[in-house]
């Protein structure tokens, strides 16, 4: 494919205007030379990370804020779900906005955006006003967080992008891994409204990074189109959609069974007319929220496939590992720190290593070996007894977050090496999309399966000490997660290699 090898060299459609020359791809690669792409990364993390540390530190703040405004569990928890439910519907919009106002104003609104719930969460003196504080910030993190991936697969040479993406999710994995216990010091000597305002100084830093490093234009240097136009219907279908599956699942943990089944037929329902519709706009010569043209190209196809089933893996054991360390074999939260703080700094340690692998080996291997890692954790949960040892939970731990830092870098580059560059931005998007709507279904599953195994096996959370039945319980659990990641290995075999993604 033309233009392929020269990243910011594609342009698919004239320009409506010029790009100011001082700030568009060209004028900044000239400026700064070849470190800019580096720049430009490092510009774009600091903005992640805020994006990644405003959804996971809010849980310290759960039970302040229920005391606060005299909230039950299932309001508070709302405040996590609702940002959860915003990020996942405005992933899909990145592409639009990126070729309707270019890199640096879609970024520097998303910025501004979290920025700005943030502020909101920490003065706001309601329960409504918080709820839509997390709104917004989940609608910025939605659209921020495939924009990094679009970056590395454009601006990077194909032996770049694995060290690249090692780089990026170093940084990345660092914001949840600190962000809890940074979070719970700022609680203990401020209260839950300082949460909110953790995320300031890195939205502050980001927008001045972006002033100096992210360019004005659209992916591939072309100048902003701003007859573009949004898929509204589709826009609407895939969040009602989203939001019927999601919902749908809850009510399966806790509602009447008729709304289950009513939600869940919803979301078929949605699911079907969505995909009628991007055909439909593709027919017509509009632009479709999804090009469907994607899934013909059968890594990626497979690569979505494999982040949604990890996706459930994953932020399900995320869920479950701290609720059956602590309800399954009676440890203290204290003690749950300090068996997980270690395993995320393997994973820190990981990512660069597996990174520069990602380069020269088929992503299929280094995902799969991940997959396996990944599903020994889950499977060997089984081995743990009611008096375990520190040292027996944290080796599990560390085998799955070895097993996570040889997936982070290498799934998207085996499913988008190879996609022509104009698919780059939505391919990012649907890949993030599958992950993260994986990731909340997955919470939802884990509770059913657990709920389903403590009834069969005559026990509960809440009655009595930990005991051998509640402990079965939670082993199925753990190797229903590990059959998961079996199920994504068999669709990893089909990921593509450095050298496909070179010559396509």
């Amino acid at each position: 494919m033309p233009g392929l090898r020269h990243p910011e060299g594609v342009n698919a459609q004239p320009p409506m205007h010029d790009p100011p020359p001082s700030s568009s791809a060209e004028a900044l690669r000239a400026r700064h030379g070849a470190r800019w792409r580096w720049l430009l990364l490092l510009t774009v993390m600091v903005g992640t990370m805020a994006s990644i540390m405003s959804s996971t530190v809010v849980n310290v703040a759960i039970p302040g804020l229920s005391q606060q405004f005299t909230l039950g569990q299932a309001r508070a928890q709302w405040v996590s779900s609702g940002f959860m439910v915003a990020m996942t519907v405005s992933m899909l919009t990145t592409p639009w906005l990126l070729a309707r106002f270019g890199y640096r104003a879609t970024y520097n609104g998303c910025m501004l955006l979290l920025l700005a719930g943030g502020v909101l969460g920490g003065v706001a003196q309601s329960y409504p006003l918080v709820l839509a504080a997390r709104v917004a910030e989940g609608l910025a993190a939605g659209v921020v967080q495939p924009i990094p991936a679009v970056i590395i697969m454009r601006a990077f040479e194909p032996n770049e992008q694995g060290r690249a993406s090692g780089l990026f999710g170093m940084g990345v994995v660092l914001a949840p891994a600190l962000g809890p216990s940074i979070g719970g010091v700022l609680v203990d000597w401020f209260g839950w409204r300082s949460i909110f305002f953790m995320v300031a100084p890195f939205c502050l830093l980001a927008l001045w990074l972006a002033r100096r490093y992210v360019p004005t234009t659209a992916p591939g240097g072309a100048a902003t189109r701003r007859d573009e136009t949004l898929d509204g219907v589709g826009l609407l279908l895939g969040s009602a959609g989203t939001l019927c599956l999601l919902n749908g699942l809850v009510a399966l943990r806790a509602g009447p069974a008729v709304e289950a089944a009513a939600l869940l037929a919803l979301a078929a329902i949605c699911l079907a007319g969505f995909i009628g519709w991007q055909r439909r706009c593709v027919r017509l010569g509009r632009a479709p929220l999804i090009n469907l043209a994607l899934f013909a190209w059968r890594p990626f196809a497979m690569g979505v496939l494999v982040a949604l089933i990890y996706g459930t893996a994953l932020f399900g054991s995320t869920y479950l590992l701290p609720v059956y360390m602590q309800m399954g074999l009676g440890l203290s939260a204290s003690s749950v720190g300090a068996i997980l703080l270690p395993a995320g700094l393997v994973l820190a340690a990981t990512i660069p290593l597996v990174a520069r692998w990602a380069d020269r080996l088929p992503a299929s291997g280094l995902v799969n070996t991940g997959l396996a890692l990944l599903a020994l954790s889950f499977a060997a949960m089984v081995t743990v007894g009611l008096a375990p040892g520190l040292w027996h939970l944290t080796a599990l731990g560390i085998v799955g977050r070895i097993g996570l830092g040889f997936i982070l870098p290498s799934l998207n580059l085996g499913a988008m090496r190879g996609l022509a560059l104009p698919l780059i931005p939505q391919g990012s998007s649907v890949i993030n999309f599958a992950r993260t709507l994986g990731g909340a279904a997955g919470i939802s599953l884990c509770g059913i399966a657990l709920e389903w195994r403590l009834a069969a096996h005559g026990t509960s959370l809440t009655e009595g000490a930990p005991s051998a039945a509640r402990l079965a319980a939670f082993d199925e659990v753990f190797l229903m997660l590990a059959a998961l990641c079996g199920m994504a290995m068999l669709a990893a075999r089909h990921l593509s290699t450095p050298a496909a993604g070179a010559d396509r």
